[in-house]
């Protein structure tokens, strides 16, 4: 009898051991995208506050799929960019507002904090806070090509068959902004919208004889450029960084009409379980040194003040080099898209793939 109740009361301390053992083992669960959680970061983070993060990596169609599959449940943070979350939250209500008195804005870049407020207001509130940019623009071979300064030069006769571009929406909205149009201000106006994207996919058809080729696959762009096959692209900043450092010759070119950017974003999930923990992985990640740590990794810039400080001599010499105040100053910042314009550029897109 004695043996038995030890034998109990033994199995009673142990359950209450390992259920405050597992009580006190917090998970945050993300949904981001490649690089943005690095293991040396989960295990700093893991360190100072004791949560595990469980890490899903993912692209902007997934995150939306998955969150809509769920209606907002199984992860407690995101990182969509921020033109796709106002839309899709005012249809499907996969997320939450943010509290910003939770974050240390404090420590983010004051215009991308604003961008990315305004551009995700849903009733009133805003739904992301800014976690990186980036932006596509020029990537110029200036031995071949010293004169190239906008979009426009991706349709110049006097780079033929050097010229390399994809066949998306960017380079519509491009170039755009480079025949002195705002693509962005007819987003209210379908219908002048798409006799704009009608005008820019004709001189995209009246270009298509100077084009090298249409490049879909980042790596295979890289390579023609080191070849010197293609002399001028239109292309994301960072594959101007990496062959910079290859080719001084090379090198990423703000346009004149000015970058397009993007922002990649923190959001919670409607149901997201663990929210203290998001906020403290948002003001972890956007702490400076932290910052750093990422891009250096990345070659993003992050939206955190004073990183800058903390980046390796090359990382910071591209944004030093490539993105004087001015060119940050003229970036358009892709606002929310009305699903409505995809269709019409899908169209217009097709047009200039199918001209001969």
């Amino acid at each position: 009898m004695t043996k038995k109740v030890f034998l109990i009361g033994a199995l009673l301390v142990t359950f209450v051991f390992v259920s405050i053992g597992t009580a006190s083992a917090e998970t945050l669960s993300l949904l981001t995208w490649k690089g943005y959680a690095s293991p040396e970061l989960v295990a700093k983070f893991k360190k100072e506050t004791g949560i595990t993060v469980k890490v899903t990596y993912s692209n902007n169609e997934e995150m939306i799929a998955k969150l809509r599959a769920t209606r907002g449940a199984g992860f407690d943070l995101a990182q969509p960019s921020q033109d796709r979350i106002s839309s899709v939250q005012a249809k499907y209500h996969i997320y939450q507002p943010i509290d910003l008195s939770k974050v240390n804005t404090d420590q983010i870049i004051p215009p991308l904090l604003e961008a990315v407020k305004q551009n995700t207001m849903v009733d009133g509130k805003p739904h992301a806070v800014p976690f990186c940019w980036g932006t596509s623009g020029l990537v110029v071979n200036r031995k071949y090509a010293p004169a190239a300064r906008d979009y426009s030069d991706i349709l110049n006769a006097f780079y033929a068959g050097r010229i390399s571009y994809r066949l998306k929406r960017p380079t519509l909205i491009g170039l755009a902004f480079a025949y002195g149009d705002n693509p962005f201000a007819k987003y209210s106006n379908p219908a002048a919208y798409k006799a704009l994207m009608e005008k820019i996919g004709q001189a995209m058809i009246a270009g298509k004889p100077f084009v090298k080729n249409y490049w879909s696959n980042g790596d295979a762009l890289l390579q023609s450029m080191r070849s010197g096959e293609v002399f001028v692209a239109m292309a994301w900043d960072n594959g101007g960084y990496k062959l910079h450092s290859e080719n001084p010759n090379i090198d990423f070119v703000a346009p004149r009409s000015g970058a397009l950017g993007w922002i990649d974003t923190f959001a919670l999930p409607a149901k997201a379980k663990n929210v203290e923990a998001a906020y403290k992985w948002i003001n972890f990640v956007l702490r400076p040194e932290n910052a750093a740590i990422f891009t250096n990794a990345e070659k993003y810039p992050s939206a955190s003040i004073g990183a800058g400080k903390y980046l390796d001599v090359e990382v910071r010499a591209n944004f030093e080099r490539c993105f004087p105040m001015e060119a940050i100053a003229n970036i358009k910042w892709y606002p929310p898209v009305p699903a409505k314009l995809e269709q019409i550029e899908g169209k217009i897109l097709d047009k200039v793939k199918a001209a001969k």
